[in-house]
């Protein structure tokens, strides 16, 4: 495998190897697919819209032209080494933390939504009283 340490950032785009090719694969994979799927989308959104008056061929062909760029830009990204060592170190972190278990998910997770729904009530019921209080003192006039 070539050394790649030494390329621009340019030179790196343009290169064909994988750096560190076991290192943070799911990450740099993931990553891969998001940028890609956002370009896509930007793409589409593209052809629907600002390309719209234009011929066949240029509204479509266009945004599939930069989507096939945008796709190589997005694999060269994930293998730029400085971009591509952080997400191995993501990756590493990742692995470090201790996930919940799914009872104990459940758990905190009904806690939240009895917590919000609570706290929802009492303020439906702080406004339900202020609005009857302002209405009986005249300074609150409703449907009138």
């Amino acid at each position: 495998m070539a050394k790649t340490e030494n390329l621009s950032f340019w030179g790196e785009l343009s290169a064909l190897s994988v750096y560190k090719r076991s290192q943070g694969r799911m990450t740099r994979q993931i990553t891969a697919v998001a940028i890609g799927g956002v370009i896509c989308i930007g793409a589409y959104t593209l052809s629907q819209s600002l390309l719209m008056n234009f011929t066949r061929p240029v509204q479509f062909g266009l945004p599939v032209s930069l989507a096939v760029v945008g796709a190589w830009f997005a694999f060269r990204l994930v293998n730029y080494p400085r971009f591509a060592e952080f997400l191995i170190a993501v990756e590493a972190e990742m692995n470090k933390v201790s996930w919940a278990s799914r009872a104990e998910l459940i758990r905190a997770t009904l806690v939240v939504l009895f917590t919000m729904f609570f706290l929802g009530f009492v303020l439906y019921l702080y406004d339900f009283l202020w609005m009857r209080l302002l209405s009986l003192i005249g300074v609150l006039q409703i449907g009138e």
